[in-house]
Parts: C-alpha cells; sequence; structure tokens
C-alpha cells in the first residue's frame, strides 16, 4: 500500500438517515479496501450505528477513519435526535432538516482544513459541489437511489406528460424511457406537480448534480444498464455502478451491526425460521422512516393473521398526532402479538432488524416492502420476489422496476405518495394486502416464475461484485478516475 502521504484521500458525507447513510458506509469501506483512505463526516449519535464496523476495519489494517462533529442542540429536538428515524412527528423531522443544515460551515471548513483529493457527499448535501470546486477537487454525488429512478425523474422533469392527464387518478405513459412505466398524478411528490416549500432546495439540487464530476450509483449493469446509459445520456455526466455495496458485508458481524443496534436476539429468529419449510415465511419491513396510522397498522396485522403463510413483520412506527403525545410507538391491535406467536405463524419485531440476515434464511419466500432502493437490492441480493407498497421519495417509481419492468414482484395497490399517514389517508385494507401477499407465497406459476427472476437477478448481482465483475470494474474505474483528476 502507498504511504499516507501519496495515498488518494476521500471524505465521505452521508446524510443522516438509514437509507442514505448505510449504502454510503459500505462504499466508504469498499474504498478503504482497495486501498484509498477514507474519512466519514458524521455526528455522535450516527457515528454509533457503525462505529464498531469501522473499529474492525481499522483494526484490519484499512485506512479509515472518522470525523465526528457535535451536533448543536435545536429547540424542540430531544438531546440524541440526530437521524430522521428518531423523529416521530412531522414538526420534529423539520426542525431535524434545519439543524443539520446548520453543520454546513464546520463542514466546509474541515473540509478546508484537511484538503482531501475528493469529497463524496450525499445529493442533499448540494452545497458540496460548490466548496469543491473553490479546493479544487472533484464532487462525487450519491443520491441512495438506482438509474431507474434517476431517469424517470429526468423524464417526469423533461416531458411532465402528469401535465396531460386529468384527475389524481388517470394512469399516463412517462415517454422516453427503455421500456413502458405507467404512473399516476397521485403517486408523484407534490414538489413534481407544484412548487412547494422545498422547490428551491430541490432546484439546488439539481443544479449541484449537473455540476458535479459525476454520480455514483448503489446499483449493477444487469438490474438497470439500460437506465444507466439512459441517465449518462441525458444528463451528459459521469456514473459508476458499483453494488450492490451491501454484499461488502460478508462476515455475520457486519451484517448483524449494518444500519443499527438489533432489537431481536439473533437465536431467536433463526430458531423461529429453521423451523418453517423452504419459501414459507413472508418478510415484512417498510423501512425506518414510514408512520403509518392505527387504522392502517390493524389492517395489515389482520390481513397477516388472515394469510395461509408465516411471516416475520418489522412493525413501523404509528405516527403521533403531536409531541406530547405518549401513545405506544409501536402499536399493534390488542392480542395480535400473542395470538400469532402462540401459534406459531409470526414473529414481531419492534425496533431495528437484521435485514440481509433474516432474507437470507432459505425460509423467506416474500418481502412485503416499502420499495425503499436499498430494500430492494438486499431482496434482489437474496433472490427473494416482492410485494411492493410505497409510500414517499423514490419509492413509487422502484415499485415500476419491480413490477413493470423486471416482474418479480406484485403491488398491494398503494395509489397516494405522501409523507405522513394521517387519519385522512386511504387505507389499503386487508383483502387487497392478503391478494397480494397470496400471490407471491402461494406457490403457483405466477410465483414460480417470479422466484426464478428473483433467483437469476441474485446470481448476477454476486457476479457483478466479484473480481473482474462489472460492479467491481466500475468501482475500479472510478477510483482511477480520481486519480487522474488529482494529476491535473
Amino acid at each position: 500500500m502507498s504511504s499516507t502521504e501519496d495515498q488518494l484521500h476521500v471524505i465521505f458525507l452521508p446524510y443522516m438517515a438509514p437509507g442514505h447513510m448505510m449504502p454510503m458506509v459500505d462504499i466508504a469501506r469498499l474504498f478503504a479496501a482497495h486501498g484509498v483512505r477514507a474519512t466519514i463526516i458524521t455526528t455522535p449519535m450516527n457515528a454509533q450505528r457503525f462505529k464498531t464496523t469501522i473499529d474492525r476495519d481499522i483494526r484490519a489494517g484499512r485506512h479509515i477513519a472518522l470525523e465526528i462533529l457535535p451536533f448543536a442542540p435545536v429547540t424542540g429536538l430531544p438531546e440524541g435526535c440526530e437521524n430522521l428515524s428518531d423523529t416521530p412527528t412531522p414538526e420534529m423531522t423539520m426542525r431535524l432538516f434545519g439543524a443539520i443544515n446548520l453543520l454546513q460551515p464546520r463542514i466546509e471548513n474541515l473540509l478546508r482544513a484537511t484538503r482531501p483529493h475528493c469529497v463524496f457527499s450525499d445529493v442533499l448535501f448540494h452545497w458540496t459541489v460548490d466548496i469543491a470546486t473553490e479546493l479544487g477537487i472533484p464532487r462525487l454525488a450519491f443520491s441512495g437511489s438506482g438509474f431507474f429512478n434517476l431517469s424517470v425523474a429526468l423524464a417526469v422533469e423533461r416531458y411532465r406528460p402528469h401535465d396531460k392527464v386529468h384527475s389524481e387518478s388517470e394512469p399516463f405513459v412517462v415517454h422516453s424511457l427503455p421500456d413502458k412505466v405507467s404512473l399516476t398524478r397521485s403517486q408523484l411528490p407534490d414538489i413534481v406537480k407544484t412548487k412547494t416549500e422545498f422547490s428551491e432546495m430541490f432546484d439546488k439540487l439539481k443544479l449541484a448534480e449537473r455540476k458535479s464530476y459525476g454520480m455514483v450509483v448503489n446499483s449493477f449493469g444487469v438490474l438497470e444498464s439500460a437506465y444507466a446509459d439512459y441517465y449518462r445520456k441525458t444528463l451528459g455526466i459521469k456514473a459508476w455502478s458499483i453494488g450492490p455495496v451491501s454484499l461488502f458485508n460478508q462476515e455475520e458481524a457486519d451484517k448483524v451491526e449494518r444500519g443499527d443496534t438489533a432489537t431481536i436476539n439473533r437465536d431467536s429468529y433463526v430458531n423461529w425460521l429453521d423451523s418453517k419449510a423452504q419459501n414459507s415465511v413472508l418478510y415484512i419491513c417498510f423501512g425506518s422512516l414510514t408512520r403509518f396510522n392505527k387504522t392502517q397498522l390493524a389492517e395489515v396485522a389482520g390481513a397477516l393473521e388472515g394469510t395461509h403463510c408465516s411471516f416475520i413483520w418489522v412493525v413501523p412506527r404509528v405516527l403521533k398526532t403531536n409531541e406530547k403525545d405518549e401513545e405506544e410507538e409501536w402499536w399493534l391491535p390488542e392480542g395480535f402479538v400473542e395470538r400469532t406467536e402462540e401459534s406459531g405463524k409470526g414473529m414481531v419485531v419492534k425496533g431495528w432488524a437484521p435485514q440481509v440476515l433474516i432474507l437470507e434464511h432459505p425460509a423467506i419466500g416474500g418481502f412485503l416492502t416499502h420499495c425503499g432502493w436499498n430494500s430492494i437490492l438486499e431482496g434482489v441480493t437474496t433472490g427473494v420476489p416482492m410485494v411492493t407498497w410505497p409510500t414517499i421519495a423514490d419509492q413509487f417509481y422502484n415499485e415500476k422496476l419491480v413490477t413493470q419492468v423486471l416482474n418479480f414482484g406484485v403491488p398491494v395497490g398503494n395509489e397516494y405518495w405522501k409523507v405522513w399517514a394521517t387519519e385522512e389517508t386511504p387505507v389499503i385494507g386487508r383483502e387487497k394486502i392478503n391478494r397480494a401477499v397470496n400471490v407471491v407465497m402461494n406457490g403457483g406459476n405466477e410465483a414460480v416464475e417470479m422466484r426464478s427472476v428473483a433467483k437469476r437477478l441474485s446470481e448476477s448481482a454476486k457476479k457483478a461484485v466479484e473480481d473482474g465483475g462489472s460492479s467491481y470494474n466500475d468501482l475500479n474505474t472510478l477510483i482511477h478516475d480520481i486519480k487522474l483528476y488529482r494529476q491535473r
């Protein structure tokens, strides 16, 4: 390995949300494993989520470090609230956004003092493109999503097909894409349809994306190569596919500790899954940011009790109507846990689950998911067909990749992009949920075909990250490109 003075130094700046942080930490570790000196900037409570893993890398001789910035107290935020997954109300989420923005001057001063060879930042830190220009170094952008989402978003922005329909529920086709992709206006973020309080920020994000040296994407060629080409051609910037980066976690300890501390004992779920037949268990997880109301949670619980399959359900926090509300964060109908656990039908996790380890178990036959990009990839790498239930962010676009393009999933049928599931939000009834689950889990011809597609994608994903695979080669090309930029 080269000396520290000559070694390429890249600073990583992940956004403070699990879906953004986990893959970027994996990427920083990948860079370090390829001889790059990697530094991750974060805050004290976020550092606790992955410090043990980083310490193991350091003991293994990799040049990786954490730069921990104090998180200034903000009125209305409880002490230790430094991640979007910790905010139970919309008001608290907005305060946390503001608190994260206050970190900008300190991060800029740190970059000036450190003078790395490259800054690799989440797209939400759009201002890093300006400090990178000032320092004469490349800014790499990371969106946390895939090329399909980026491409659909570009096409919707450019052609505005949603302006030509007459209602929120009328389907339209997104033109110019490699495949036929159909959406409705109700599935689009508000910011796409009209000006919102976030419009100015998103304009800055898009400008910074175009000014960046390039975009790094957690994906692989076989999954969406046509959309990688579409994105590069449409935007005219460099882009590299280096995933699925979750596959870098080969040791069980890394899988268990990835993202946060598990709130379920390993032996309890492994022994339970070992008692189940192959492909007989449905895994349900809606990600760390989904907040359902009690009515919706009751419908999910009723659907699961009515299915013929067993299940593991990572329960989402219930939406709190105000900050003084002291109701239970992980609410479920009375008696549900006792009934399903006593019968052996179900297992409920309140908190954080080691998702990759669970999905890898041969008893898992389906994944009911919110369609966050990390979950999509983790389902793909483990070869599990999906039941899709998007709610926010890039999730509706991701759903279309799974259900309309690659065809290894079935939609539950949610039609409404909604950050917070208030009591006014349309409820997905248990019959709809049950119907979609049964398609994936009943072993019929459609289920067999979806499982076959998922298995082929899983094999391709693993080949992509191996020596000589498409993602392995793209990672080496990316590191080489940064070195060439340094030599200018």
